[in-house]
């Protein structure tokens, strides 16, 4: 449920829709959340503060550039989900190219994560490149916090 809350939250996922998605009643929902302020106050005070900046300066902005521009309608969900999202989708981008660069076979993106291929007697090392470029991308963008990565292998 906790995990719901919290991949809810970044969406802005109130406690009725919460609630739904967790097949509980509201109250269970509205705690979750509480519980979740409480425990991340950090994580809000940023959410807010990108919320904050979006409407006072009339623009969002990734690491790299990359703009939302606020004009008079907008959605403080979307807002406040921008950060994370775009930033997410500079690490993906950048790790697509380190790989690439570095002549891992890359066969798709896939949301957040990236198909790639290679000998079956050189997989693993195919696959430990491929997570040691996604952490590289993810310190570049995050500022030197590395973000580790997991890989499912399909014969």
């Amino acid at each position: 449920m906790f995990k719901a809350c919290t991949l809810g939250v970044q969406y802005g996922m109130g406690a009725e829709s919460l609630s739904i998605s967790i097949g509980e009643c509201t109250d269970v929902g509205r705690e979750l959340l509480k519980l979740h302020r409480q425990t991340y106050p950090k994580f809000w005070k940023w959410s807010g503060a990108a919320v904050d900046h979006a409407l006072l300066l009339g623009h969002l902005q990734t690491v790299f550039g990359w703009t939302l521009h606020i004009g008079g309608d907008y959605n403080p969900r979307s807002l406040a989900n921008f950060p994370c999202q775009a930033n997410g989708a500079e690490m993906l981008r950048l790790a697509c190219s380190i790989m690439e660069e570095r002549r891992i076979v890359v066969c798709a993106p896939v949301h957040d994560a990236v198909l790639v291929e290679g000998p079956a007697d050189s997989i693993q090392e195919v696959v430990a490149d491929a997570k040691a470029a996604k952490r590289e991308a993810s310190k570049i963008v995050l500022g030197d916090f590395e973000l580790e990565t997991d890989a499912d292998v399909i014969a």
